[in-house]
C-alpha cells in the first residue's frame, strides 16, 4: 500500500471532493468534443448532491473522473484531501477501495454469492480476518434492514433489497463519498424513495458525502444541494424549469464557476 499524503491544494478536512476547473474533452476525427468545461464544485462530508442535465450533459464522465476510472484532460481532482488527478491504476485502486464506493443502477451483485458474502467482497482484498470480515458485514446488513435476508442469493431478493445490499457493499470500506449513478432507475416509486431516504440518512450518520447523477426529480428533491450540467457545463438555472414537465417543485440552486465555489443552497 502506498503512502496517502493530503495535496496542499486540499480544503478544510470535512471537504470530501473537490473538482478545480476540470476539463474532459474527447477526440472524435477533426472534432474535439468538450464533455466537461471548468467544473468547479465541492462535495462535504455529510452532504448529499444531486447532479441533474439531459443525456450527453456530462453527468456520467463527471462521476467517472471523480471515481478514477477516467482522468481528466486538464484540472484537479481532490478526494479526501488526495490528489486522484494522475494516479496509476495501482495507486488510483488503492484510493478507491478506502475511499470511494460506487452504487450502480443495477446493482452488480455477484449472483453466486449470498447477500452477506456480496457485502464481505471488498474487504476481501484488504485481508481482513474472516470473522471480523463477517461481523462487519452483518453490521452494515442490519443497517440497510435487510439483515434477516443475508443468506439469500441475489435472485432471490427484491429490487429494493437488491439496492439495499449494493449500498451496504459500498459502504464496506468506510469511503468518504458515495457515487450513484441513476441509484433509482431500476426501482418503483416508492421503494425508489426508500433507497434515497436511506442513502440521506446514512451521510449524515456516517459522516459520508453522496453524490448522485439522476434524471428522476423525486431524487433530486431529496438531495441538500441540486448542481445543474448543461453541454458539460455547470450553469446558474432555474433547476425547476429543468423539471417543469414533472411538475415537480424543485428549490432554485445556483453554481458559481469560479474556482473552488460551491453551488449555494
Amino acid at each position: 500500500m502506498f503512502e496517502l499524503v493530503k495535496s496542499p491544494l486540499a480544503s478544510e478536512k470535512h471537504v470530501a471532493v473537490e473538482c478545480i476547473d476540470v476539463w474532459r474533452e474527447f477526440q472524435d476525427g477533426p472534432r474535439v468534443i468538450k464533455v466537461l468545461q471548468g467544473t468547479n464544485l465541492k462535495v462535504d462530508r455529510g452532504e448529499f448532491v444531486a447532479v441533474v442535465g439531459a443525456s450527453g450533459s456530462g453527468k456520467t464522465t463527471l462521476l467517472n473522473l471523480i471515481g478514477g476510472l477516467d482522468q481528466p484532460t486538464s484540472g484537479t481532482i481532490l478526494v479526501d484531501g488526495l490528489d486522484i488527478t494522475d494516479l496509476d491504476d495501482e495507486k488510483m485502486s488503492e484510493v478507491r477501495r478506502h475511499k470511494i464506493g460506487v452504487l450502480f443502477q443495477d446493482q452488480h451483485l455477484l449472483p453466486i454469492f449470498t447477500a452477506l458474502e456480496n457485502v464481505e467482497v471488498p474487504m476481501l482484498l484488504d485481508d481482513i480476518p474472516e470473522k471480523d470480515r463477517r461481523d462487519r458485514a452483518i453490521k452494515l446488513l442490519e443497517m440497510v434492514s435487510v439483515d434477516h435476508r443475508s443468506q439469500h442469493m441475489p435472485h432471490e431478493l427484491s429490487g429494493g433489497m437488491r439496492s439495499r445490499v449494493a449500498l451496504a457493499r459500498a459502504l464496506a470500506n468506510d469511503p468518504a463519498i458515495l457515487l450513484c449513478d441513476e441509484p433509482t432507475g431500476d426501482l418503483d416509486h416508492k421503494t425508489g424513495g426508500e433507497v434515497i431516504q436511506l442513502m440521506r440518512d446514512l451521510a449524515k450518520k456516517k459522516n459520508l458525502a453522496v453524490l448522485a447523477a439522476t434524471h428522476d426529480p423525486e431524487t433530486a428533491r431529496m438531495a441538500d444541494k441540486i448542481l445543474l450540467l448543461r453541454d458539460g457545463v455547470l450553469v446558474d438555472e432555474l433547476i425547476g424549469d429543468f423539471f417543469k414537465h414533472s411538475k415537480v417543485d424543485v428549490t432554485t440552486r445556483k453554481h458559481n464557476q469560479g474556482t473552488g465555489d460551491r453551488a449555494s443552497t
